[in-house]
């Protein structure tokens, strides 16, 4: 497959399905052009008139609008990612929004100030710093092209921020920026999924300390009921015995269908936990032989940094709908 982004990234409202995703679409999320069309009407119709979702109107013509505040950010993919999670039932697509828009209601923390300029930000973006024998690299790396299976990969370095100086608040919002510029390269992945592998090598007490039972369920409660984004599987690997407390924790947030695309590995059996994933998609220190992990953070931190004004934009409270 084609890698996800060139040098660089076309608004994605016009995106339009293959022949093998409309098949796959049509397969797994009851998706076909016709139930895509009146399902986004009808969320529209909801959101219109829904007294609590702060809904404002943008027509068509002003999106493309290069003039427009709001030009960059794209309503019907906004609609349509939310409604191929929950597989066209509108019914669990108007929950799944209304969750989405409580989170940010009640963590303004994790939502707001996501300019990725802000220091604090482009200390988890930046490529490198050398302390001693250790390299801090980006927090959270979609890989550059998906895997066979069509998923987009991530990468999440789960320990290697500095817990006395880093939010998690921050390294959420690492995590967000960095998935919503990787979905405007690649909107397939609203249809396939995403895959997430977490390298939790190394921990210290403070990041064990860091990720408070509170902290572990928003995450779950983000990723399961609030995000639009289709989890396929979640990996921890390199994790230590003692780590089992926090895996405990996570898990005991998640409905069964989680728990059963949940996996653990530790150093032992780390040899499984790309398995799926061809090598040719891998960073090299992971065994692949797509460049480094330093070349994949300078890819993505440039990318995020071009699409600064499209993801303040986006980052709103308000949604923007076309009419």
């Amino acid at each position: 497959m084609a890698s996800l982004c060139g040098d660089s990234v076309e608004c994605y409202a016009q995106h339009k399905l293959t022949n093998e995703e409309k098949r796959y679409a049509a397969a797994h999320l009851n998706e076909t052009d016709e139930t895509r069309e009146n399902a986004i009407k009808e969320i529209k119709r909801w959101l219109e008139q829904s007294d609590d979702l702060h809904v404002r109107i943008a027509y068509l013509e002003e999106v493309f609008n290069p003039s427009f505040s709001f030009s960059l950010y794209v309503d019907d993919f906004f609609i349509l990612r939310f409604l191929r999670v929950c597989k066209f039932n509108l019914e669990k697509t108007k929950i799944r929004i209304r969750n989405y828009y409580k989170q940010r209601s009640d963590l303004p923390e994790w939502y707001t100030n996501i300019d990725p300029f802000r220091p604090e930000l482009q200390e988890l973006l930046d490529l490198g710093v050398k302390f001693f024998v250790y390299i801090y690299y980006s927090y959270y790396l979609p890989l550059r092209k998906p895997d066979n299976q069509g998923r987009l990969v991530f990468i999440v370095h789960g320990t290697r921020h500095d817990p006395r100086i880093h939010k998690i608040s921050d390294i959420y919002k690492v995590g967000m920026i960095a998935t919503e510029v990787a979905v405007k390269c690649y909107p397939a992945a609203s249809v396939y999924g995403y895959t997430i592998f977490i390298d939790v090598s190394n921990p210290t007490l403070q990041h064990i300390t860091q990720l408070r039972p509170y902290v572990l369920m928003n995450f779950v409660h983000a990723w399961q009921n609030c995000y639009p984004a289709r989890v396929q599987s979640i990996n921890i690997f390199n994790a230590p015995v003692f780590f089992d407390v926090v895996v405990k924790i996570f898990k005991s947030f998640m409905t069964e269908k989680l728990k059963s695309r949940f996996h653990v590995y530790s150093r032992r059996t780390m040899q499984n936990c790309f398995k799926d994933i061809p090598a040719n998609i891998l960073p090299v220190e992971y065994g692949g032989t797509d460049g480094t992990i330093k070349d994949l953070t300078e890819y993505w931190k440039k990318l995020i940094e071009e699409n600064r004004d499209w993801l303040m934009n986006e980052g709103n409270d308000e949604i923007i709908i076309s009419k």
